[in-house]
């Protein structure tokens, strides 16, 4: 494990699988810790309710991890589900769009995300942000892909003369190495959580409890983190 830092870090926190990871991975390196969500009216918002719940439990399961975590923020942004046509700001089919990108893609979402961000870090002292942005196992969005994010890193420097160092923990790994940095960094009990609390199904749903967590089962992000559990689940009884 890397030596505790003493900076501050901003984690972008939506309160799914991926966001909760490198929320652990970030109470693992950094002295102070603190969280920022968005709300843009996504149809999935069910993961805002979550991410209380889950920065609840992580505090109880480590104590260190609970004297590390920082204050939430929360940031309304209705207008970006104002000017999208997106599956997950509408009523829309979950598919392949005339673009060739999938129709849950909002254009510009994680260059808004990260602005906001950006300005928080600025505000509170934090020279680290954290971000679950992945190219290896990911839905096409060309705002995950690691060229956009360092750029966006070098445009917040540079807009807000100040340094900034983005870090992506799980830009080149898939759901599957999600899972197993999961249980290195909180074993079991982490892997828990991670299930039972953490939402990734675009369409919202509760209601379905599967082996990897509560889901539709049919849309890319749940069809996603089920390969995910199989193939990690599969790597450790091999």
């Amino acid at each position: 494990m890397n030596a505790l830092q003493t900076e501050t870090a901003l984690v972008l926190f939506s309160g799914g699988q991926d966001s909760t990871v490198c929320l652990v991975w970030a109470l693992e390196r950094f002295a102070r810790v603190e969280t920022v969500g968005f709300d843009y009216c996504q149809r999935h918002r069910v993961e805002l309710d979550m991410r209380p719940r889950i920065r609840a439990e992580l505090g109880t399961l480590k104590t260190e991890w609970r004297a590390r975590l920082g204050e939430d923020h929360l940031v309304s942004l209705d207008a970006l589900a104002a000017i999208s046509e997106s599956a997950l700001t509408r009523e829309v089919a979950i598919e392949i769009g005339d673009s060739g990108l999938p129709t849950t893609f909002v254009p510009g979402r994680n260059l808004i995300f990260l602005s906001f961000a950006g300005a928080i870090a600025y505000r509170r002292g934090a020279g680290h942000i954290v971000a679950g942005m992945c190219e290896t196992d990911y839905s096409g969005y060309p705002d995950c892909r690691d060229q956009t994010i360092k750029a966006m890193g070098r445009a917040l420097e540079l807009g807000m003369d100040r340094r900034f160092e983005l870090h992506t923990p799980l830009m080149w790994i898939d759901k599957a190495a999600t899972f197993a940095l999961a249980h290195t960094l909180g074993g079991d009990v982490l892997i828990r959580l991670v299930v039972e609390e953490t939402h990734s199904c675009y369409l919202g749903d509760r209601s379905h409890r599967h082996a990897w967590g509560y889901g539709c089962g049919a849309c890319p992000a749940c069809k996603l983190r089920s390969e995910g559990w199989n193939k990690w689940k599969a790597t450790r009884m091999g």
